[in-house]
């Protein structure tokens, strides 16, 4: 993983060549930001978990949208990434890691899940800003992510009514289906008009029992 910087103001994060973010073509990353938060709008004090920290622009925009009543907790597997985003990256994330409503652990968001659901502590909203999102070309049923197990274990680590909100490069309806099967209420959506076809899933956990 490499952090590139493009002219003067464009920072990029690359993995073997891919560009995994770029600093100035994030209008998905905010919009998941700003949707997820929208829907905790009638709550003083979400506690949110946010996997996946890049460039610190999700995180931007969700401190942008919350209270001062806020907690976010972001995962992050590689301390490189942090470092950047307390340094080259500061000035393009607004210095996100300095906000005392944020705790970053250096974890698998997947781990801080398993957690969640295995304690009595739930979280209002779980955020996936991952590499690529779902994708059933490339990932199995034992997803750690978007797999069936892995999202029932979403949906026991989330209060009632929380909300699952996903980043993905493309839609996936085998995704779809499978948050349907996991008693998840989802919507699709677009950044806006034109552009990639990036998606974000809004998955509310609901009261019904996942399908066998």
């Amino acid at each position: 993983m490499t952090l590139l910087r493009r002219g003067e103001r464009e920072l990029l994060i690359t993995i073997d060549g891919r560009v995994l973010m770029n600093g100035v073509a994030s209008r998905s990353e905010i919009r998941l930001a700003e949707l997820a938060c929208a829907a905790l709008a009638a709550h003083p004090t979400p506690r949110i978990l946010l996997g996946g920290l890049g460039l610190g622009i999700t995180l931007k925009a969700a401190l942008e949208c919350l209270g001062p009543g806020a907690r976010i907790t972001v995962a992050e597997l590689n301390h490189a990434v942090v470092r950047w985003c307390r340094g080259p990256a500061a000035d393009l994330n607004g210095s996100a890691l300095s906000d005392p409503r944020v705790e970053v652990r250096v974890a698998d968001v997947a781990d801080l899940i398993l957690a969640a659901a295995s304690s009595h502590a739930r979280l209002d909203a779980i955020v996936l800003d991952l590499y690529e999102g779902p994708h059933e070309a490339t990932q199995g049923r034992d997803d750690p992510f978007y797999g069936p197990e892995a999202l029932l274990r979403a949906r026991e680590a989330l209060a009632p009514g929380g909300v699952l909100a996903v980043w993905s490069e493309e839609p996936d309806r085998a995704f779809e289906r499978r948050l349907d099967r996991a008693g998840f209420r989802t919507e699709r959506r677009r950044a806006g008009k034109g552009g990639r076809r990036h998606a974000i899933y809004l998955a509310r956990a609901g009261q019904h029992r996942p399908r066998g």
